[in-house]
């Protein structure tokens, strides 16, 4: 995949110096969340009060995802005053499909990997309603936490603290946003964690938001859209009734693969050569430039 970005050094030296309180990384971060979540809640808040399900199964999502989206653009152009480059670029219908197929071929290799040394069975199948509204859902949890956490917190974190540190922050932060969620065992955490890692290193590829977007819509897509397994601890419901069968730390139970030991190790493989390719390409903000700039 071609980088297209400018290297982080100009990026820094070219960005506009603010006196006001919203110089601070902290403050663009909070004003940021503000944007994004509350037009998402109020979508997701209004619909529930629909009684009839039927009328509420697919759009809810979708606006929500696209108001999101629209409250970051607004809060990007108005407070930080530049072009939304994150979601723009020569590349990102390109950097969009690698991601879709990259996490289509992670998730179906750690699905391989543990069928082999455990078991499964095709239980059931189910109508097109069923992954519809796995798509819909997963298109809204992949955008959605793609902005705030790469989008606002790595890329503001990274401003202030620069690379190494922004994905340490960020990967536990979102680590943390899981635990709530059903089946939380030693290795989810860890593996959720580890996917933070590796979706900030998708961005740093080309400094947009499509490849992690797509990575991380894909491999939940498949899980529960197509597969029908648990994904981050939420029930599925999808196209095929996939049941694997051992022991909770190869087949991640009630909070799925993203529980798994194979997937700790995959997840790990595919964020090093992530990291070294930004490396490589000098993506990677040094901490003393990302303090300079804030002087």
């Amino acid at each position: 995949m071609t980088v297209y970005a400018a290297s982080p050094d100009r990026k820094l030296s070219s960005l506009p110096v603010h006196r006001g309180v919203t110089r601070f990384s902290s403050v663009r971060i909070v004003l940021a969340m503000l944007a994004v979540c509350i037009p998402v809640a109020l979508v997701l808040i209004l619909s529930h009060q629909i009684p009839d399900r039927a009328l509420r199964a697919f759009w809810p999502p979708l606006l929500a995802a696209a108001l999101g989206l629209v409250g970051y653009i607004a809060y990007v152009r108005r407070i930080e005053r530049r072009a939304v480059t994150e979601l723009h670029g020569p590349a990102q219908g390109i950097e969009l499909g690698a991601g879709l197929a990259l996490g289509t071929l992670l998730f179906l290799g750690a699905v391989g990997i543990v069928a082999l040394a455990g078991d499964f069975d095709v239980i059931g199948t189910a109508n097109w309603r069923a992954c519809a509204k796995a798509f819909t859902d997963m298109m809204f949890v992949a955008l959605i936490e793609e902005i705030l956490f790469r989008g606002v917190i790595f890329r503001l974190c990274e401003r202030s603290q620069g690379t190494w540190l922004a994905i340490v922050i960020s990967a536990l932060l979102f680590g943390l946003a899981h635990l709530p969620n059903e089946g939380m065992t030693a290795f989810a955490v860890g593996n959720t964690v580890i996917a933070g890692v590796m979706f900030a290193a998708a961005y740093l590829q080309s400094r947009r938001l499509w490849l992690p977007i797509g990575l991380h819509f894909s491999w939940n897509f498949v899980s529960d859209g197509v597969l029908s397994l648990p994904t981050s601890g939420n029930a599925a419901h999808g196209l095929l009734q996939l049941r694997l069968t051992g022991p909770d730390w190869l087949t991640g139970g009630a909070y799925g693969l993203e529980g798994s030991v194979v997937t700790l190790i995959l997840m790990t493989v595919v964020s090093a050569i992530l990291l070294l390719r930004a490396m490589r390409e000098g993506q990677c903000i040094k901490l003393r430039d990302a303090k300079a700039r804030q002087t």
